[in-house]
């Protein structure tokens, strides 16, 4: 299986590592570009954004050679499960999302046409056989829970996911990064839970193709991933973590998605209310704003760099207590949790003081140590 895993990551990394000099020639060259032209864009010039399509392409590549290779090896079976038409599901959806957010990324498209190409890709996902079931939750009796709670949950989850992931790439390499992590820690949870192999591979050529990618994407990024590569990575981590949990979702199995992708979901949930409360209408939620975790980040004084790191630590640290969680109980996640908030509580004040020296001119800090 690992040699599977290895061979899933470098096809997807090198696939994506060397194709993204060529989006970049094709953003510049269709028009495909970001133009600071609001408070809320982070950019000071002009940046091409179709790096998504180096991620899609080095994704959709290594799976395509290796599901091939498996097959012939017999190492997979993909009548199984129905995974031939579970996949055929997942690229058609992919395929929606793909187009409404290539015509965005080039002229533009309104939240709620994004809004209908998401919901589609999902009913398209449910159609073929992919959606959530068998919940058991302790205290929620879910036994009697007909089809269309279940369909309204996997369009929920995956329509959310998508959008959390779209509304946090905000800074150069940030979602880029955090889809990343995710995806280690995914890999990671899907090992010890004993999910089938399609899920694995899945997720180990997505964090291939994306470290292939990132490279171009940190700061100083040389090209953006956009919304067609923001989309493709929320609408991948929602499909996948579905085919990588058990038949039988029990509350912790439910939980470690979740924790994974933590980050980008509260900081969609905050903007819901934030938007909701400021526009005084369920319309403002489709709203764009500056006050998502980043921006504010960066009106405290970070660096987009400084800001990037924070977050990535951030994200890390939710996926290594989905992980705990997994493999050795709620207890022990929480005392790590407690462990990992009192060292930052204690730590964040001198760190902040550190990082305004750091930014204070050396005449200045030399007045400061005369007095």
């Amino acid at each position: 299986m690992w040699g599977d895993i290895a061979i899933a990551f470098l096809i997807a990394f090198l696939t994506a590592f060397m194709a993204t000099p060529h989006t970049i020639k094709l953003a510049k060259k269709i028009g495909a570009v970001d133009t600071p032209k609001d408070e809320r864009r982070i950019n000071k010039i002009t940046m091409p954004r179709l790096g998504g399509l180096a991620v899609i392409v080095g994704f959709f590549l290594s799976i395509l050679y290796l599901l091939i290779i498996m097959t012939i090896e017999n190492k997979i079976d993909l009548i199984q499960d129905n995974y031939v038409e579970k996949l055929a599901g997942f690229a058609l959806g992919a395929l929606i999302i793909g187009i409404v957010c290539f015509i965005d990324d080039i002229r533009g498209v309104p939240a709620i046409g994004k809004l209908i190409a998401q919901i589609c890709a999902a009913l398209v996902v449910i159609k073929f056989g992919i959606k959530i079931d068998n919940l058991d939750i302790p205290f929620f009796n879910l036994e009697n829970a007909g089809t269309a709670f279940y369909v309204l949950l996997t369009i929920a989850w995956i329509v959310g996911i998508t959008n959390a992931m779209n509304l946090i790439d905000g800074l150069d390499g940030l979602s880029t990064g955090i889809s990343l992590i995710s995806c280690i820690s995914l890999l990671i949870i899907f090992s010890l839970n004993a999910s089938p192999i399609i899920s694995i591979v899945l997720i180990t050529a997505l964090g291939g193709a994306l470290c292939g990618f990132l490279p171009y994407n940190f700061n100083p990024a040389k090209t953006f991933i956009g919304d067609t590569g923001s989309n493709f990575l929320g609408y991948c981590l929602s499909i996948i973590s579905i085919l990588g949990i058990a038949k039988t979702y029990t509350a912790i199995v439910i939980v470690a998605p979740i924790m994974v992708l933590a980050l980008p979901i509260f900081d969609t949930l905050f903007a819901i209310v934030r938007r909701v409360i400021h526009g005084k209408s369920l319309k403002a939620i489709i709203e764009p704003d500056a006050g998502h975790l980043h921006h504010k980040m960066l009106k405290k004084g970070f660096t987009q760099k400084q800001a990037v790191l924070i977050l990535y630590g951030l994200s890390a640290i939710f996926g290594m207590f989905a992980i705990i969680l997994m493999d050795s109980g709620i207890w022990k996640a929480l005392s790590f949790a407690i462990i990992i908030v009192i060292i930052i509580a204690l730590g964040y004040k001198e760190f902040f003081k550190q990082r305004l020296l750091e930014d204070i001119p050396d005449d200045e800090k030399a007045e400061d140590n005369i007095k």
